[in-house]
């Protein structure tokens, strides 16, 4: 049987459920379980997900989840590079944590928002592939004076970008268990490697199991194929609209460089006609001395 693809945001949202979903957050915000997270709460997470939800080709499939303090947690998976995943997130930041009060509430009810961004693309200009972002003062240059200062926790941004940790490629897999769940996105992971990392990892086995059951449910792999149909879609239509924006940036530039072109050319015309027209007038004086 053909593995799906554990990115199809249909199945992600399957895969990650609670038990699972703790895992891979304390993989991602915490490897060394300094500060484990133990329970959290799901929100907007129904499985029974809509009809119009899941065939709509510009929807968002994400996860949220809130934590026994108030914490959101946001995590996006996105397949193609639509090229505005740095405002993207900070975009639903905004959202979550606007909503972290209702109206005439005291702003200190403010709460913390996480947003993890998954990338099956390369998108920042780091070689990390795991690169985490917060509010910090820009006074690197005085590090050795002071360290530096956090305005507030209050925002964190992850961004993990697939390609790099492929490239990356770790071989032991026991000690970091973000390197597993990496591991596992990958759809052409070889099936020994798929072994170890269930045999490794209590919380991927369950995860592989629920993307089994996915293949074998006759309902639930129509909702994934679908989910695959709107991706390939969106896929489409940017490359679409990149090769119409370049046919017609290509055409204007054309029409622009021709328009140049003769207004450049009735410049050196004029020029031309001056200096021919001096030219003349300085013989005829010269020829009457």
């Amino acid at each position: 049987m053909e593995r799906l693809n554990p990115l199809n945001d249909y199945a992600f949202k399957q895969i990650m459920e609670k038990d699972n979903l703790i895992a891979f957050l304390n993989a991602v915000l915490d490897p060394d379980d300094q500060k484990k997270l133990v329970s959290l709460e799901l929100l907007d997470n129904n499985p029974e997900l809509s009809k119009e939800m899941i065939f709509d080709k510009t929807g968002r499939l994400d996860i949220r989840a809130k934590t026994a303090d108030g914490m959101q947690i946001d995590i996006e998976v996105q397949i193609n590079n639509q090229k505005n995943m740095d405002k993207r997130t900070l975009f639903y930041w905004g959202k979550l944590f606007l909503e972290g009060i209702k109206q005439g509430e005291d702003y200190i009810k403010l709460a913390k928002v996480i947003t993890i961004n998954i990338l099956d693309f390369n998108y920042l200009d780091i070689p990390k592939y795991h690169s985490q972002y917060h509010l910090w003062e820009d006074g690197e240059e005085n590090a050795h004076v002071y360290e530096r200062y956090l305005l507030t926790d209050l925002i964190e941004v992850h961004f993990i970008e697939l390609p790099k940790f492929k490239r990356f490629n770790p071989k032991d897999l026991r000690g970091n268990p973000l390197h597993r769940w990496l591991k596992f996105f990958d759809k052409m992971l070889p099936e020994e490697e798929l072994k170890e990392l269930v045999e490794l990892d209590s919380a991927i086995k369950r995860a592989e199991k629920k993307l089994e059951y996915i293949s074998s449910d006759e309902d639930a792999l129509a909702l994934y194929r679908a989910r695959e149909d709107s991706a390939h879609e969106r896929a489409n239509l940017l490359y679409t609209g990149r090769m119409e924006g370049i046919e017609e940036g290509i055409q204007i530039g054309i029409e622009q460089g021709i328009e140049q072109g003769i207004e450049q050319g009735i410049e050196q015309g004029i020029e031309k006609g001056i200096e021919e027209r001096t030219i003349q007038i300085a013989k005829n004086m010269l020829g009457e001395n």
